[in-house]
């Protein structure tokens, strides 16, 4: 029933990521600067419009203590893409951390630190947690919520669309699915709008008890999002409650309010962000729509395989619509990977494309489950049309054996008069094709099982960083004009034994260059380790070790007098160590010109 097509549909696309989750751009002060003078305010610029919170900005000074700040708002004249907020009139000297939190366009909260410095750099005791961007515990609340309300509209879409495309002949135990669908996906969504405030915040699930919590959720787009998500639902049941009193099959309205339905996750999940946002938003409605319709109808199959009879003929008008669906799927599937990756490498490269190549792998199983499900269904309709010539030649041979009295036809007196028949005896197409049928719901069980989880992946992948942001989060990465400056991740297999190192080489030319290294640890606050040593190898001219020769500044590490006497691509060692007795070294290669 369904095709090879989708192996290339869940390569290249999923249902729902896209391009989105606002990145870091640019800050001001940047990253690691010395200002002469104290700031006025400070200022973020990031890759797509973000929300502000009320505690978007925490600043504290270099004893560690928070700074009293202005409202966050948006930048005049920056628009909805940046976030500022003022500072207080008088700055001791000393390095300053800044912790902020925002809310993606996407509806997806993210959030990181960085520090500047007045006058010179201090030592500094402020590690600011900034992570993980949700509540643990909300967060997994929250994505659960999301993964039902996903079934939930696919097993109501779908299964609308079988009983007015399929025709099955046994209605009542559909119904009951289409009111299974509606109530869950009402539970899932009254849950999202509850837990929406705290998922923003970082609070725990407790948070939504607050009378701030609901004005916040009412007043935000995610939560205006998901109101009319109630009430397409409340015009839903009215629908189905009438349709059910009919028997009527479904018409346009239903279709509009699937429409209707799809556009709302649209509207608040990834394609809402980024580039391209009415073509996104549209694909990824219709993308919706098709995977509801061929996993909603799986489902209506499978139970109708199990719980009332159902034709051949019916599995075959299935597999044509799955086939529609796979078209679209592809069309709109190939369309938001190359949104949502930018880029090949991306695929490997990112967590975002790791969690697509997993998804992959399940469709691989699908795949095969569904090749098994055409294979039986064919069989069932050739059984199906055997039976059926086998019953009229039957009954052919019942009429030549009973003879026509004088004067024409007549029914026979009783029972005693009807005549033995040495036919075969007339059977149902069910009844004929048992085999073929618990084999056939075998399959679809399968399908449905592994498109379950290919669900869940994908409800990973809707609050996984895109790999084009990540790569335009890499791209806007502070630095000093100028200046060459390389992030490095380290990990040392530790608990909290992970962060990354970032390293400034100013000018970057040949010849005597300052270099200075902020290590930053797992909460992206700036970390205190006890030895950091970088060194210089350039491989095509059998130059090096060069050792940097770092020295603790207080708060970072540097040294005004690094010589890298030839231009080229040198390979850059920077060796952390967290504790006396745990440490890692890692290479990148810097270009000196």
């Amino acid at each position: 029933m369904l095709l090879g097509t989708l192996l290339v549909l869940f390569l290249l696309g999923g249902t729902g990521p896209a391009s989105a989750h606002a990145a870091l751009r640019a800050t001001d002060p940047e990253d690691g600067s010395v200002l002469k003078s104290a700031p006025r305010d400070i200022t973020l610029t990031f890759t797509e419009s973000v929300g502000l919170l009320e505690d978007s900005f925490r600043v504290l000074d270099p004893d560690g203590r928070r700074l009293r700040t202005g409202e966050p708002e948006h930048a005049r004249g920056g628009g909805a893409e940046t976030a500022t907020v003022t500072l207080p009139a008088k700055l001791a000297e000393g390095t300053y951390t800044v912790a902020w939190r925002v809310v993606s366009a996407d509806s997806h909260p993210v959030s990181g630190a960085f520090t500047f410095s007045v006058g010179k750099p201090s030592l500094t005791t402020a590690t600011v947690d900034t992570g993980p961007a949700e509540d643990p515990a909300t967060k997994s609340l929250y994505n659960i919520a999301r993964y039902l309300a996903y079934l939930a509209v696919a097993l109501l879409i779908g299964t609308a669309t079988f009983m007015a495309v399929c025709r099955p002949p046994d209605a009542p135990v559909l119904h009951r699915l289409l009111r299974a669908g509606w109530w869950t996906l009402l539970g899932a969504t009254l849950a999202l709008l509850v837990l929406r405030a705290p998922y923003e915040s970082g609070e725990g699930p407790l948070g939504a008890l607050s009378a701030d919590s609901v004005t916040r959720t009412l007043t935000g787009r995610p939560g205006e999002v998901l109101l009319a998500r109630l009430a397409l639902l409340l015009v839903a049941a009215l629908y189905l409650l009438r349709l059910a009193r009919l028997r009527k099959p479904f018409g346009w309205a239903g279709a509009a309010l699937a429409v209707g339905l799809a556009v709302t996750w649209a509207a608040g999940e990834h394609a809402s962000a980024g580039i391209q946002v009415p073509v996104a938003m549209t694909s990824s409605a219709l993308h919706l729509l098709a995977t509801a319709v061929w996993l909603g109808g799986l489902t209506a199959l499978l139970v109708t395989l199990y719980r009332a009879r159902l034709t051949p003929a019916a599995v075959t008008r299935f597999s044509r619509v799955a086939f529609v669906s796979v078209t679209v799927l592809v069309v709109t599937g190939v369309y938001q990977s190359w949104r949502g990756l930018g880029s090949w490498d991306a695929l490997t490269g990112t967590t975002y494309g790791r969690l697509l190549t997993l998804k992959l792998a399940a469709v691989v199983l699908l795949l095969a489950a569904a090749a098994l499900s055409r294979r039986w269904t064919a069989r069932l309709a050739t059984v199906d049309a055997e039976t059926a010539e086998t019953v009229v030649e039957a009954e052919a041979a019942v009429r030549e054996k009973v003879p026509e009295p004088v004067g024409g036809p007549s029914l026979p007196a009783g029972p005693e008069a009807a005549p033995e028949s040495s036919g075969p005896e007339p059977s149902a197409p069910v009844e004929a094709g048992s085999e073929q049928r618990s084999a056939l719901r075998r399959s679809v069980l399968a399908e449905v099982a592994v498109g379950a989880a290919v669900l869940a992946v994908t409800t990973l992948l809707t609050s996984t960083l895109p790999g084009r942001a990540e790569a335009e989060a890499a791209a806007g990465t502070p630095a000093v004009v100028g200046a060459s400056v390389t992030n490095v991740p380290f990990d040392v297999g530790t608990p909290g034994g992970h962060g990354k190192v970032q390293v400034t080489i100013d000018p970057g030319r040949v010849g005597d260059n300052s270099i200075e290294a902020l290590v930053y640890g797992p909460d992206g606050g700036v970390s205190v380790v006890p030895e950091l040593r970088i060194s210089f190898t350039l491989p095509a001219k059998d130059i090096g070790p060069v050792d940097a020769e770092l020295t603790d500044k207080g708060g970072y590490w540097g040294n005004s007098f690094l010589n890298l006497p030839i231009a080229g691509k040198w390979e850059m060692k920077v060796t952390v160590r967290t504790t006396e007795v745990d440490q890692v070294s890692e290479t990148r290669t810097v270009v000196i010109r």
